[in-house]
């Protein structure tokens, strides 16, 4: 605090009164020490003398002459009051992490206050990601009437940098199986590979087939959830984890957040946020028997959810504004204005 540091035996015995023998700035160390009835100015972030062991804060004394100051009738005055004591905060010897985390802005400040200028920490992991479809385009590029351009690829690169990864590789492919296997072979190395599209019940939806017959075990396809529904995982023959998605924009958001990014989390030892409870500004109809992931907007004091227009999970605008995704669980009919939700948030 900026103010006067003095010794706290001089208030208990009534000394109203202190003679200013020395300025400490931040930084600056006293040149000799204080006597009863004396004290130092002192500034934020200055260093309190041994001798010295309370700080009045300046708001608490009347600078009644240029070297003197009076203190006003005391309060609570105890030792110690407005000084950080050495230790306080770490002592010699504490664990400062007990487990994994990110090197978010606290702990990188942490790092840095104790000196810690090179430190280990876990691998990037290395993500690949393998968008397919003849009928997708890149952006750049002119669509025709029956093309669409390619936003997934995008919207999952700028997913996995919000996560603190950038894309070890990349491709689009066309869905001949032979042109698709080759696309994925590339990249069976990787950590993790998200693939886009083809995983469905169509004709042309040969992704889990061709990867199965490049070695890649299957864990699971179709979830009881909407949407994603068709969603098929497995691991690589490395064992690094595949997660192919449908190729619809909302199920591939809905799916990484749900699935990949837990995934990498895992991976890290990190523990991923649980969702949380509040309730929804408006009624909301069942669609179907699965469990329905819509997305809300997280706002007002007190904090309700609201839904954001979603023309299905093919919709461009991908809930566009929203910052959490809501669940409308399975079994549970239509969801009542001010009934309490579950969910995910992505903030």
């Amino acid at each position: 605090m900026d103010g006067y540091a003095l010794r706290h035996a001089d208030v208990e015995r009534g000394i109203c009164r202190f003679r200013i023998v020395e300025t400490l700035l931040a930084g600056s160390q006293p040149v000799g020490q204080i006597e009863s009835g004396e004290c130092y100015k002192i500034m934020t972030g200055a260093a309190v003398p041994r001798d010295a062991d309370i700080v009045i804060r300046r708001e608490d004394v009347v600078e009644e002459e240029e070297m003197e100051v009076g203190v006003k009738e005391p309060e609570s005055w105890r030792r110690y009051l407005n000084i950080a004591l050495q230790g306080e905060d770490l002592k010699a010897g504490d664990v400062v992490f007990d487990k994994p985390c990110r090197c978010g802005p606290a702990v990188v400040s942490l790092l840095a206050s104790l000196g810690q200028s090179v430190v280990t920490v876990a691998r990037i992991p290395r993500v690949a990601l393998v968008t397919t479809g003849d009928e997708v385009v890149d952006p750049k590029l002119p669509v025709g009437p029956v093309q669409i351009r390619n936003s997934n690829h995008y919207m999952l690169q700028a997913a996995l940098r919000r996560e603190g990864i950038r894309l070890n590789g990349g491709a689009h492919a066309s869905d001949h199986p032979l042109l698709l296997a080759g696309a994925l072979q590339e990249y069976l190395c990787s950590d993790v590979l998200i693939v886009t599209g083809g995983v469905s019940a169509g004709d042309a939806d040969h992704v889990p087939r061709v990867l199965a017959e490049l070695g890649v075990r299957p864990l699971f396809h179709k979830i009881a959830m909407r949407p994603g529904k068709p969603t098929w995982c497995g691991v690589l023959p490395e064992g690094g984890m595949v997660f192919a998605l449908p190729g619809n924009p909302f199920s591939c958001l809905v799916n990484f957040s749900l699935l990949i990014a837990p995934y990498l989390y895992a991976c890290w030892g990190l523990e991923r946020s649980m969702p949380i409870s509040l309730p929804l500004r408006e009624a909301k109809k069942k669609r179907t028997p699965l469990d329905e992931f819509f997305p809300v907007r997280m706002a007002g004091a007190p904090a309700m959810l609201s839904q954001l227009l979603l023309n299905g999970s093919g919709d461009i605008r991908l809930g566009m504004g929203a910052n959490a995704l809501a669940l409308h669980p399975a079994g549970v009919d239509d969801l009542g204005a001010g009934e309490e939700v579950a969910f995910y948030s992505f903030v």
